[in-house]
Order: structure tokens, then C-alpha cells, then sequence
């Protein structure tokens, strides 16, 4: 699968849109009306290179002349190597491609000083070259050059250049004003040259986000899975070379436990100690992150082993462990030469890789020397000193597998569950006896799923089964490994352990059984096969509902929740009282699902947000994706649209660090169709297609129809009916009796299928659907549905070759709107206002319909959704109104005040340090302002501004 990309001129390239929104403007300053040089910095790795060849790419597509330099190293002492390599296409003889440009243009003075310095002689000209004169010359040829065709100047590995180059670049940067000429600069962050780190616009090449590092090792060759997953996302730290270069190094085989060592994600000592595993670096990155390691004194390298081993290196320790180093004096050699740094008795690494190339110079004797000197300094630790003890092992150890256990314990208490996760998986493997090392195996692996890592439950629980003959150990084991399969797709799978569990456990241990059913539930509900629903139900049967009412609520709701609906009311009371009383992960998570799938969202709305509080107290951070995203989409369907982006973006991100496969194309498919119902219908085609690339949706039918759901409804905003029309009939069969595709999801977009069919010319085939859900449903559908079957009969009566009545088609329309419980449905519930007021309009009854209108406008621009907006304001017009409600083109005060700095030139994530605010939420505002302006580019900002009289 390839990786997603952030901008649309950019395939490849993730979590960059800053950057490369910067680049296009710098491209764009060659025609005047911006800075025209920016300088890009970052660590090694960063990807700054690659931003300069995207550059080169536009800039060619453009139809610029490129003229380029790169650093390096072994020429920094070359005097004006630089510049004779960025001048050699306009020097004599060469020029650029399909150029000829004239050599005694140039004035005599300046065309001297240029054959003095990189004509064929230029080595024996006395007396020494003017450098003025030399300068004068460059910006003379440069100007001459763009004359003939724009120009830009590429620099990368700035850091490397000779000193005069540096000058001659920094005259020329300072003197492009009034000429068609660019320049970008890349250097690293602390070795960006004089002349240019103070006087011109910066860009900081930072880490990736934890998203967009994700999707990068996914598009690798062999992405890694499991915990090998999150130790390269924690080591790499968002750098996207690591993130390229450590899978190929992990791919070389690794020794067990070999490089385990103590890691801290905070404060030496904290509860947040955890481990990690020390990853092995390729030749590439250990030139990059630590190039200087073997010019260093012994004694310094064994300092750095210390600071290595110790994961988080407290002075103090470091002294207690080596009394015959002077630590201090040791460290400042490693401290000038840029790989650690010590701050307030710490020390700390320039980047995680730089630990990893330090450890892994060492021999495994020299390894374990440290690891055995740092346990002795930290006998007040018990934590810290076991993994210290773990790493130092050679073999079996019950003593440091017992204090390991232990060690895990604590964490669980304190909410740690990665940390105990992974200190009970090391535990497991020092365990001599097979009995409690499998014990040891399934509580490592029921950690590591409260911690959200799915492929790293499904390694561990796997192994238990060679272990233990012990059939509930099998079963509990089994029960993990199916929870994990689901969340990563793997929904036939996960249903064949799952309902075995179920099914094998009901009668000796029901309330196992039930917890495997209550987890298979949601693999049945994200496949939708009528034959899982049918297992669900008669495996259902034999267990009963004495030992987990909420889990069976959740499970019978996800066989059938139209029919079952009733019945379910009356348990989801019980299960909502209960939860008063005493408030537990299970019964919230149960509640939170049963509650949202039976269309009693603003309940799902309060109960999934106290389930996230809880598992953000006990610190399951991973697993708030699975639970995030249901919240998104409560969230979405209750008119919170804002709330729902952010929720399902931050679903997203998790769920693509710990490999959740199916909340990562969910959480993007939610944000591809709130982009499509706020207009922005061409990125959300992409982003749709993108969700889905290299998945299976035939086994996933409820991601089938949302993925038809998001592209249908970026055609309907592109007002593209037809192709709207197609996408929608795509959610229900093609059988003579039209079924839905997914037994729940699919019946809520009838009524965007009918508003679309009747556009296309389609009414009698969408008929033929409306009229087969209809006769389906054999009870009272939930007021949400019920809406939504009443607006899509209303739509479509009259229309094709119905015989309806105007009488029949009102009589529908208000039944869609005239219930009250319909109001926590906002988008859904203006859209049949819309379509009302529509009707009533085009049958000459404008004062009727304008009131409809005017409560459609008014929630169309509170959600943003603009397509809609203007297409009511359009029709109100028509029916006669004199104003529109909240005219859409006024700034909000914080939106004006965003507007002003994105128009001086900053950055959202400038912008967002400014005001105290979230980079994403400053994005979001931006995206609300564009439209209001009547703009579509950051570089219109100023001139909007101004005409808005700002």
C-alpha cells in the first residue's frame, strides 16, 4: 500500500504540508509579491533533501532554470567551490539547457572578476581576487541568466560550504529583489552559515507527526509489526530517514534479548519507567548520528555506554556507577562534539539514534558491564534496577524474572500497561518453568491490549498455546489473539477463534464465553456477513444473559439493531443504572457501542466520552482509538462536526502507531466525508481512496458502504448526481429485491440516495430500494431511521413513474420533520428542511417554505457545510427572503486575527505558538476563512484582507 501524502503536488510525501505550502510560495515569489529566499533546517534525516528536489521537480514543471549547489564535506575547504558548482551551467562552455546566453554581456569589470575566479587561469590571477568585485560579478551573471528564464537557486547541505561561497551566496540573497530569481538554502539546524541563520524566513524541518510516521513505515518494504512497530516509531522520534533505514536494519535478525535495556518515557525514577529495545542502526544513520563516536577519548565512550544502557541518565547515577571515571570531565568532549547534551543533572542525547549507534559500538561484554555497574547504583530503584539485571542476563533467571513481575505489577498499577507489558513479556522469556512463563506470556499480552498495540497482543498471545495444555489458559489466550485479528482487519479470522472460545466456554465457563462473544460482536458488526450475525445469535443462546448484561446488550444489539431495538430499550436501562452504581471498562465500552447503534447518540455521545476518561486515567492511551473513533462518529452524527474531526483525528494516530488497522481507514474515511460535506469535494476523493488502498472491503462490508458513503457525497458537493446516485446504490444490492449491503449502515443514506436519484433521473430504481428497506423492517425503526425512510419516500413520491400525490409527498415530508427526538440529528434534519422547503417553493408557496429554509441556512453554516449553505441561501432568495441568516462571509475575531499572521508569512504551527493554540485548530480556521473571503491560496490573504478592510 502506498503512503498517503498531505499535498496534492506532492505523492510520497507525509506530513509535510507546511513545508511544501511554504516551498509553493517561495516558487511563486519568482514573479514578485513574497520573500524570495528560505532557508530550511532540521536534524540529519529530516528529509530536508527531499523537500529541495520536490522544489526542483516544481520548479521545472514551472518552467524554471535550475541552478544548484550541495556541500560537501570533503570541499568545504576549497575556496569558492560552492559557487563555481551552482554557476557552472551559465559559466562559458556550458550553460543551461536550451540556453544560449550571450558571454560579454556582462559588464568588463564584472565579466573580469568572473574569469579571475573560475576562468581557466583562475588560479595564477594576481593580486588576490576583489571579493566586491567578485560578488558584483555573480549577481550580474545571475540577473543576466534570469532574463532569459526565471531562475531558481537550490543549496542543500549548507552546513558543508566554503566560507567565501557562504559570502558570495549571502551578497547575492540580500540583492533579488526586482528580479526573477529564488532561493532555497538547506542546512542543518546547527550549522546553518552566519549569513543566514538571523536575516531571511526560516522553515524548521521537524519531526513527523506520530500519524505521518505511521503511514511512512507502512510504505515500507517490510513494515514491521507488533512491538517491533513501536520501538522504531519511539526510537525514530519522527526523523524519516530512521524511519526508512531502522526497518532495513531490524530486518538483519536481532539475538533475544540482546539489546533490551531501560528506557524512560519521563523523569529517571517516575512511574512512567518503561523499557525498550536498543534497535541496531544501518551503516547510513550511524554516519549521520554518529559520525564523530571513534575520534572520541576511551574514556568518553564509556561514559556514552553509560548514558546509553541507562536509557535516562541522571548524573548522580552515572557517578554512582563509574567511581573511577570523572563522569563530568569524560562527557565534555561527546558534549561539544553535538551527540548529548547535559541539562539540570541530566544527560541527554541529542536523539534517540544517537543512544542506539553508541550501544551498539560496544561489545556485548562491554554492554553488560554497564548494565551490571548501573544496577548496582540503582539498589533504591527496585524498576530500574530489574531491567538493568534483565539486560545484563545471559540466560534464564527466575530471580530477575520475579523482580521483573514484579516491577510490571507496579506499572499496572499506576496505568503503565505498555511498561508492564513489556516487562512481563522479558519476564516471560527469563522464566525457566513453561507453566508461569505462560501465565506471565497472557498477562503481558492482556496489557498490551489495554495499551491499544493489537499486533503485539497477537504475537504474544500466540505463543501461549506451546506453553500450556491448561484449556482456560488456551481459551483466555485464543479470546486475545481474536480481539487483536479484528482490530486489524482480520475479521473471519478473529470470529473463527472467538466464536469457538464462545461456543467452547459456554457451558464451563460462561462468563469467558461471554467476553468472547462481546469482543466477537464488533468483528460481526464490521464484517456484516449474514453467517457471523446467525453464529453470533445461536452461540448467544447456549450462554445465557445472567453473567454480563451490558456485553450481551452490545451483542444481541450488533446481530440486529432495527428488529431488536425494543427489547434492547428496556436492557439499556437496566445496564445505564447499573453503570450509576459502579462505573467499569467493560460495561462502559459495551454500553457506549449499544447505545450509538441504536441511534441513541447524544447517550453514546456522554457514555463513550466516560469510557475515554476512564482509560485516559488508567493509562490506556492505546486503546482509546477503537473507543475514539466510535465517539467520532456519535460525535459526527450529532452536528459536533468539529469535535468529530478532532476526535477522528486523533483515533488516526494512535490507531496508526499500534497497526489498528480498521480504526486508521475508518478514522480517515470519517474525516474524507466531513471534508466532502463542507465542499471540499476533490481532497475528499482522494483522501477516501487513500482510506481504502490495499484493503479488502468486501470483507469489511461496514467500511464498504462508509468508503461509498464519502465519495458519493464528494460528488453530490462536485454536483456530479449521477456519480453521487451510482456511489450511494452501491451501499444496497442488485438483487430484484434490493438488500442493504451492510445490515446497519447502509439504511441511513436512503435519503442522500433519493436526493441524489431524483438529480440523476434514477427515482423508480431508488424507489425499488426505498420500498424493499420499508417492507423489511417489521417493527418501529428508531426516530433517526424512521426520519430518513420519511424524507426518502417524500423525495421520490411523484417523481419517475410514481403515482404519488402532492398530498402524499407533504404528508412524508413532515413526518421526517415534526418529531421533536429528531432534533439531535442536526445535519440530517436540515437537509430534509432543505428539501421541504425546496418542495414547497417550487409549488408557489414561498412565506411556507422560507421559514424551513432559514433553520436549514442556519445549521449549514454552523457546521460548515458549504455546498449545502449556498445552495439554501439560493433558494431563499428565491422565495423572496430579504436577508440570510448569518451572512457567511464575516470573520470571527480569532478568525480575522489568524488571517492577519498567515498573511505576514507565518506558519500555522508559527501562528499556533503565537496564540496559544493547536496547530490543527489554526488549520481549521484557516479552512473556514478561505471560503469567506472568496479565496482559494494563503498568498491571496493580504490582498483579501485589505479589500475586506481589514
Amino acid at each position: 500500500m502506498h503512503a498517503g501524502t498531505d499535498h496534492p503536488s506532492a505523492p510520497g510525501i507525509l506530513g509535510r504540508a507546511t513545508e511544501l505550502d511554504r516551498l509553493d510560495r517561495l516558487l511563486g515569489a519568482v514573479d514578485g509579491g513574497g520573500p524570495q529566499v528560505l532557508v530550511l533546517t532540521g536534524e540529519p534525516g529530516a528529509g530536508k533533501t527531499t523537500l529541495v528536489e520536490w522544489a526542483a521537480g516544481q520548479g521545472r514543471a514551472r518552467g524554471l532554470g535550475i541552478l544548484r549547489v550541495r556541500g560537501s564535506e570533503g570541499e568545504s575547504g576549497l575556496g569558492l567551490s560552492g559557487v563555481h558548482q551552482l554557476l557552472h551551467p551559465l559559466l562559458p562552455g556550458n550553460g543551461l539547457p536550451g540556453e544560449a546566453l550571450p558571454g560579454d554581456a556582462l559588464p568588463a569589470a564584472q565579466q573580469e572578476a568572473l574569469d579571475r575566479a573560475f576562468g581557466a587561469g583562475a588560479a595564477h590571477h594576481e593580486p588576490r581576487l576583489d571579493q566586491l568585485s567578485l560578488c558584483v560579478g555573480v549577481l550580474g551573471l545571475v540577473t543576466q541568466a534570469a532574463a532569459h528564464r526565471p531562475l531558481l537557486l537550490l543549496v542543500d547541505d549548507a552546513q558543508w560550504l566554503d566560507l567565501g561561497s557562504v559570502d558570495v551566496l549571502a551578497f547575492l540573497a540580500r540583492r533579488l529583489e526586482g528580479r526573477p530569481v529564488v532561493l532555497l538554502l538547506a542546512a542543518r539546524e546547527e550549522g546553518v552559515p552566519a549569513r543566514f541563520d538571523r536575516d531571511f524566513p526560516q522553515v524548521t524541518v521537524g519531526p513527523l507527526s506520530r500519524s505521518a510516521a505511521g503511514q511512512l513505515l507502512d510504505a515500507q518494504p517490510d513494515p514491521p509489526r507488533g512491538k517491533a512497530r513501536t520501538e522504531i516509531l519511539q526510537q525514530a522520534a519522527g526523523n524519516p530517514l530512521a524511519l526508512i533505514e531502522l526497518p532495513r536494519a531490524l530486518a538483519r535478525g536481532l539475538p533475544p534479548g540482546s539489546t533490551r535495556t531501560p528506557e524512560s518515557t519521563g523523569a529517571p525514577g517516575t512511574p512512567e519507567a518503561t523499557a525498550g529495545a536498543v534497535l541496531p542502526l544501518t551503516a547510513r544513520l550511524e554516519g549521520l548520528f554518529a559520525a564523530d563516536l571513534a575520534g572520541l577519548p576511551a574514556a568518553t565512550r564509556e561514559a556514552l555506554l553509560l548514558v546509553a544502557a541507562a536509557g535516562t541518565a541522571d548524573l548522580a547515577e552515572l557517578v554512582r556507577a563509574a567511581p573511577a571515571l570523572d563522569v563530568v570531565r569524560a562527557l565534555d568532549p561527546a558534549e561539544r562534539a553535538g551527540l548529548v547534551r547535559v541539562v539540570d543533572g541530566r544527560v541527554l542525547p541529542r536523539h534517540p539514534l544517537v543512544r542506539s549507534a553508541v550501544y551498539h559500538a560496544a561489545s556485548f561484554l562491554e554492554r553488560r558491564q554497564a548494565h551490571l555497574a548501573l544496577a548496582a547504583a540503582l539498589d533504591g530503584e527496585p524498576d530500574r534496577r530489574a531491567w538493568q539485571l534483565a539486560a545484563a542476563a545471559t540466560g534464564q533467571d527466575a530471580e530477575v524474572a520475579d523482580a521483573l513481575a514484579e516491577s510490571a505489577e507496579r506499572a499496572r498499577g499506576r496505568g503503565g500497561y505498555a511498561a508492564a507489558a513489556t516487562a512481563l513479556e522479558r519476564a516471560a522469556e527469563l522464566t525457566p518453568a513453561p507453566e508461569p512463563r505462560a501465565r506471565r506470556l497472557l498477562t503481558a499480552a492482556q496489557s498490551a491490549m489495554f495499551a491499544g498495540h493489537p499486533q503485539w497482543v497477537g504475537e504474544m498471545s500466540g505463543r501461549v498455546g506451546a506453553l500450556t495444555d491448561d484449556p482456560r489458559l488456551r481459551a483466555e489466550a485464543s479470546l486475545l489473539g481474536g480481539w487483536a485479528l479484528g482490530v486489524t482487519l482480520r475479521h473471519e479470522d478473529a470470529l473463527a477463534l472467538l466464536l469457538g472460545v464462545a461456543e467452547g466456554c459456554a457451558g464451563p465457563a460462561p462468563e469467558l464465553a461471554m467476553g468472547a462473544l462481546s469482543t466477537a460482536a464488533t468483528s460481526v458488526y464490521n464484517s456484516g456477513a449474514p453467517y457471523h450475525r446467525a453464529e453470533l445469535r445461536r452461540i448467544g443462546d447456549l450462554i445465557g444473559e445472567d453473567g454480563d448484561p451490558a456485553g450481551c446488550a452490545w451483542a444481541r444489539a450488533a446481530i440486529d439493531p432495527h428488529h431488536e431495538r425494543p427489547f434492547l430499550l428496556g436492557h439499556l436501562k437496566e445496564g445505564l443504572a447499573a453503570l450509576d452504581r459502579e462505573e467499569s471498562l467493560g460495561n462502559l465500552t459495551a454500553l457506549g457501542g449499544t447505545t450509538w447503534i441504536l441511534d441513541e447518540t447524544e447517550q453514546a455521545v456522554r457514555i463513550l466520552g466516560r469510557t475515554i476518561d476512564l482509560l485516559r486515567r488508567a493509562g490506556s492511551a492505546g486503546t482509546n482509538a477503537t473507543v475514539t473513533q466510535a465517539l467520532a462518529l456519535a460525535l459526527f452524527e450529532n452536528g459536533s462536526w468539529t469535535a468529530a474531526e478532532e476526535a477522528a483525528d486523533e483515533a488516526f494516530w494512535m490507531a496508526t502507531e499500534a497497526g489498528a488497522d480498521n480504526v486508521t481507514v475508518g478514522a480517515r474515511l470519517l474525516r474524507a466525508a466531513l471534508c466532502a460535506l463542507r465542499g471540499d469535494h476533490a481532497v475528499a476523493r482522494t483522501r477516501a481512496m487513500d482510506a481504502v488502498r490495499g484493503v479488502d472491503l468486501r470483507r469489511s462490508l461496514s467500511l464498504q458502504v462508509r468508503h461509498r458513503h464519502a465519495v458519493g457525497m464528494a460528488a453530490f458537493a462536485a454536483g456530479d448526481h449521477a456519480d453521487a446516485y451510482e456511489q450511494l446504490r452501491a451501499t444496497f444490492t442488485r438483487d430484484v429485491r434490493p438488500a442493504p449491503v451492510h445490515y446497519h449502515a447502509s439504511l441511513y443514506y436512503l435519503g442522500d440516495l433519493a436526493a441524489a436519484a431524483v438529480r440523476a433521473g434514477r427515482a423508480d430504481d431508488a424507489r425499488t430500494v426505498v420500498d424493499a428497506v420499508t417492507h423489511g423492517l417489521d417493527s418501529d425503526p428508531s426516530p433517526r431511521l424512521a426520519a430518513v425512510l420519511h424524507r426518502a419516500t417524500a423525495l421520490l413520491t411523484g417523481t419517475g413513474a410514481d403515482s404519488g400525490t402532492d398530498d402524499d409527498a407533504e404528508s412524508s415530508f413532515r413526518a421526517a420533520l415534526d418529531d421533536p427526538a429528531t432534533d439531535c440529528w442536526p445535519f440530517e434534519k436540515a437537509l430534509a428542511r432543505l428539501d421541504f422547503g425546496e418542495w414547497l417553493r417550487r409549488r408557489r408557496r414561498s412565506a411556507e417554505a422560507r421559514p424551513y429554509l432559514s433553520e436549514a441556512l442556519e445549521c449549514f453554516q454552523r457546521l460548515d457545510a458549504r455546498p449545502w449553505a449556498e445552495r439554501t441561501a439560493a433558494e431563499l432568495r428565491a422565495a423572496g427572503a430579504t436577508t440570510a441568516a448569518a451572512p457567511a462571509g464575516e470573520l470571527t475575531s480569532q478568525e480575522r486575527q489568524i488571517a492577519e499572521l498567515a498573511a505576514q508569512g507565518l506558519t500555522n504551527r508559527d501562528i499556533a505558538a503565537r496564540l496559544h493554540l493547536s496547530p490543527r485548530t489554526v488549520g481549521y480556521h484557516l479552512h473556514k476563512v478561505f471560503p469567506k473571503l472568496g479565496i482559494r491560496a494563503r498568498a491571496q490573504l493580504r490582498d483579501a484582507l485589505s479589500r475586506d478592510g481589514s
